[in-house]
């Protein structure tokens, strides 16, 4: 199998029309559009996987930078998922309530 990258959809585009548009190339073993967790609204990006690799470069020819809608489809073999670190640590101070920043800085918050 072949999982393949699809970059700028349009946002209306569902799974099962990327399931649709993959499957007059090949055999599709599974098509998802990428959502938002919280919303539910298309990223804008999805993945294919196709059952062989000579199918998955077909797509990729045929495919790649098609117009789909008012957008131009990008079609690339999906690179590996990157290990990223878990936990909510974005705000970059150690993951410690606000009440303990503004005590550390000279704030006026007490326990």
């Amino acid at each position: 199998m072949t999982k393949l990258f699809i970059g700028n959809l349009p946002y209306s585009t569902t799974s099962e029309e990327l399931n649709q548009m993959f499957s007059e190339k090949g055999q599709v073993v599974s098509a998802q559009v990428v959502t938002d967790k919280f919303t539910g609204r298309s990223r804008g990006f999805g993945f294919v996987e196709m059952s062989n690799d000579d199918e998955a470069q077909k797509a990729i020819q045929d495919l790649n930078n098609a117009n789909i809608g008012d957008r131009q489809m990008s079609v690339s073999v999906a690179r590996p998922r990157e290990d990223r670190p878990s936990g909510g640590n974005r705000g970059g101070f150690g993951g410690g309530s606000s009440r303990d920043f503004n005590r550390n800085r000279g704030g006026y918050n007490k326990r």
